[in-house]
């Protein structure tokens, strides 16, 4: 079908979302389940994928429990997406993990955990993602990303440091996946008050010895040019966007929804 000049595709049905227990991740399957795709909800919690798919209440989303950090999950996680619908369209790699820690008392075990699930795991399920997709001729595949992982953040320098190895995976899969009609992008959301969010500004506000966390967290928030936090149905809306609606002349890119935080 053509609108205008460009070509799009039939609505996209299937899709699996990575860390669909909470937070963005919910929201992401809500959005993608009142959209009438299927969707299959990923996470480590178990009764919080089960209460993604009980909160769409339609039956279209599957919740599936696994630890993205174990060995072979990343494709696991495909197969068992492809078992339970009959295909995929779309992933949503969402999953993820940061702690705040002092840069000289950085421990290797929070940097395995980190990379292993916010960096590792992604590039694997892109790439068995893409597998299926290259079989087919299409599929979208949208990473998330982070405003920090173009920042100095010596407290949180995993978690950046994993950040900016979404980008590169994504421009790679994107890439090596153009040919055979499948597009990958990124979306850096702007400070959102999730559970995870939470507890790293506070062990943030630890860390810089700030005994007035609210204080510290008007602070944090005026460094955003529009004044204010985003929240996760914001962003939610955005990564629908490009699992759906965006031009199929759209990959490699990164969708900054950070109110101006992330400025490039």
């Amino acid at each position: 079908m053509l609108i205008g000049n460009e070509r799009v595709s039939p609505m996209i049905r299937s899709a699996l979302v990575t860390g669909a227990g909470g937070g963005l991740g919910r929201a992401v399957a809500l959005a993608l389940a009142a959209r009438e795709c299927t969707v299959v909800a990923l996470d480590i919690n178990g009764p919080a994928a089960e209460e993604t798919a009980a909160e769409a209440a339609s039956g279209l989303i599957t919740p599936l429990v696994l630890d993205l950090t174990a060995p072979g999950a990343a494709e696991l996680a495909v197969a068992e997406s492809l078992e339970a619908l009959g295909g995929l369209d779309i992933v949503v790699n969402n999953a993820g993990w940061g702690i705040g820690e002092a840069f000289l008392a950085m421990t290797e075990a929070s940097w395995d955990r980190t990379l292993a699930l916010n960096l590792k795991a992604v590039a694997l399920i892109c790439a068995a993602a893409g597998r299926h997709m290259k079989a087919r001729g299409s599929g979208r595949i949208v990473n998330v990303t982070s405003p920090a992982s173009r920042m100095a953040l010596p407290n949180y320098l995993a978690y950046a440091a994993s950040k900016a190895g979404v980008d590169a995976v994504t421009r790679a899969a994107a890439l090596a996946l153009a040919p055979f009609g499948v597009r990958v992008n990124s979306v850096a959301p702007g400070m959102m008050d999730t559970a995870m969010q939470v507890v790293t500004e506070r062990q943030l506000a630890a860390i810089e010895g700030r005994e007035d966390v609210d204080a510290f967290l008007a602070e944090r928030t005026g460094r955003i040019p529009i004044g204010r936090r985003t929240d996760v149905e914001t962003v939610a809306g955005m990564i629908v966007w490009l699992a759906l609606d965006a031009p199929e002349y759209i990959t490699a890119e990164r969708l900054n929804v950070s109110g101006g935080l992330d400025r490039d």
